[in-house]
């Protein structure tokens, strides 16, 4: 795909077009779900750039920045299935497998074995890598609830559904594990602390 020109002024009545040239409007549940999809990856995206400040410092983040950017690439795909109407089909049209779902569940197998066994919720932030790894997670969580809402009025592939709900476990996992393999802090839920510090 070549982009000449960046606006175009044609989505100035509140419309838009899927791959296949359909015109939708841009609050429909479609576009609100592959929209959510590059938020997320954006979000993706940030926690890489936080990760890029330590690539040097710890091992850990050479294998994050892999497997982020892998995610983002995968979340590419995902979002032009998504902005794709259903029915249509295009050469070299790109594909979500039960492949790529095992990649994210060796990649929780493997993160989780440096990690405790949880006994409490955590707080999202802690460090800087984590906290955004956090906040992925949460729109990734928001994504696959709108898919899941779309799949009830229109077809959505559901390896796409499991591939981000897969993906949403391994941002939480990874979360963790940065804030372990990097010395990031990592806050636990405390009950009633209000009354603790009273």
């Amino acid at each position: 795909m070549r982009i000449t020109k960046v606006y175009t002024r044609t989505g100035d009545a509140g419309k838009t077009r899927l791959a296949g040239g359909q015109p939708v409007w841009k609050d429909s549940l479609r576009v609100e779900a592959y929209g959510t999809v590059d938020e997320l990856n954006a979000s993706v995206g940030v926690a890489r750039v936080m990760n890029a400040d330590v690539v040097d410092e710890y091992p850990s983040a050479v294998l994050l920045e892999r497997e982020l950017r892998w995610v983002q690439n995968k979340l590419f795909d995902v979002g032009s299935i998504l902005a794709t109407a259903p029915g249509q089909t295009f050469k070299q049209m790109p594909q979500v497998s039960a492949k790529d779902v095992l990649r994210l569940e060796k990649l929780i197998d493997r993160c989780q074995k440096d990690l405790k066994p949880l006994k409490e919720f955590i707080l999202p932030g802690g460090g800087k890598v984590s906290g955004f790894l956090h906040q992925a997670r949460t729109i990734c969580r928001r994504a696959e609830r709108l898919c899941v809402t779309l799949s009830k009025t229109e077809p959505v592939d559901p390896m796409i559904i499991k591939f981000i709900n897969r993906l949403s476990d391994a941002l939480f996992v990874l979360a963790r594990w940065v804030a372990k393999t990097q010395g990031e802090l990592e806050f636990l839920w405390e009950r009633d602390v209000a009354t603790k510090t009273e």
